[in-house]
């Protein structure tokens, strides 16, 4: 039978692409072992994409929780790796499956897991990598990028807007989103809005101010497929720190993406004249804002349309040199 390894990373988009430096890590360490990804159905093209999963086992939870239970069949998994959080409900999880391994960082609830020490202001590649380095697991933080997909995109060479985000805290304002898209059109920018399922409203507050219609708003979320190939084609992809921005930078893609309020050391892109973070931290170097709270962060506001429209001009700018 085929040795497995278990990987617990039950996220979103976003999540899952920040792992992929991770995931090929523990590929290129267990050769000729089935690797498993737990995490939700829908990446399952996602997963298939990095070249480092075999199969995606379906778990998820609300919010960012760990699942309850993984429909786990079969012998218990050779190694199993807990990419999901800092434990103790993820180990304990994995631990069930009676894994002849566990990778994990160390936790006060589960003193047995002789991992390293979790270290909350890391960014999310560096500390997954770092995670498998103290296990003897070399990893590049850097090894992110996806091959391109196959087939045209619905609209090569636009500036793509994406305005929503999982959270409203990351949500910047539909109206100054539409400022920068009037703004883009006026010079000549072909420019398309994306939403993901239960956007259309947003989508909307965007692109009926700037005048957009028909093939320039692509609403109700696009197949993995469409989304891929729309990234990969595009002159720029703006928008808030969500799956999308990931996705972007996966693809080699300009972006220009808007934190707040977490920080770009955070979660950020790789630093390169192709990805500009903007990003006004709290006055007086205070803690980050909820990333998961109803309304768009004080410093997410603090970005104005004309920081965006100045970012945008300048990645066209060398895109076209």
């Amino acid at each position: 039978m085929v040795p497995r390894v278990l990987v617990l990373r039950a996220l979103g988009l976003g999540d899952l692409l920040t792992g992929v430096p991770a995931l090929r890590a523990l590929r290129r360490a267990f050769p000729g072992y089935e690797t498993v990804l737990a995490a939700p159905e829908g990446l399952a093209p996602v997963a298939a994409a990095t070249g480092a999963v075999d199969t995606l086992l379906p778990a998820s939870a609300p919010g960012r929780a760990v699942p309850t239970r993984l429909a786990w069949s079969g012998p218990p998994p050779d190694v199993a790796v807990d990419l999901h959080g800092r434990g103790p409900s993820s180990h304990l999880l994995l631990e069930r499956l009676r894994p002849g391994r566990l990778l994990a960082f160390a936790h006060p609830g589960t003193p047995h897991i002789a991992g390293p020490v979790w270290t909350a202001d890391e960014h999310e590649r560096v500390r997954w990598c770092r995670l498998l380095e103290w296990y003897g697991v070399p990893a590049d933080p850097d090894d992110l990028r996806l091959p391109p997909p196959g087939g045209d995109g619905p609209a090569p060479g636009a500036v793509v807007v994406h305005p929503g985000a999982d959270s409203g805290a990351r949500r910047w304002p539909p109206e100054r989103y539409a400022a920068v898209v009037r703004e883009l059109r006026r010079r000549g920018r072909r420019v398309v809005v994306t939403g993901g399922p239960g956007e259309d409203l947003i989508v909307d507050r965007v692109a009926g101010p700037a005048g957009l219609d028909g093939a320039d708003v692509l609403r109700g979320g696009l197949p993995y497929e469409r989304l891929a190939a729309l990234c990969a084609g595009a002159a720029a992809v703006v928008s808030g720190d969500t799956g999308i921005a990931h996705l972007a930078v996966a693809y080699g893609a300009p972006t220009v993406t808007l934190f707040g309020p977490v920080p770009p050391r955070l979660w950020g892109p790789p630093a390169g004249t192709r990805h500009v973070a903007l990003w006004h931290p709290p006055p007086g170097g205070g803690p980050p804002g909820d990333p998961h709270g109803r309304a768009p962060d004080p410093a997410l506001l603090r970005i104005r349309p004309e920081e965006v429209l100045c970012a945008v001009l300048a990645l066209l700018e060398v895109s076209r040199t």
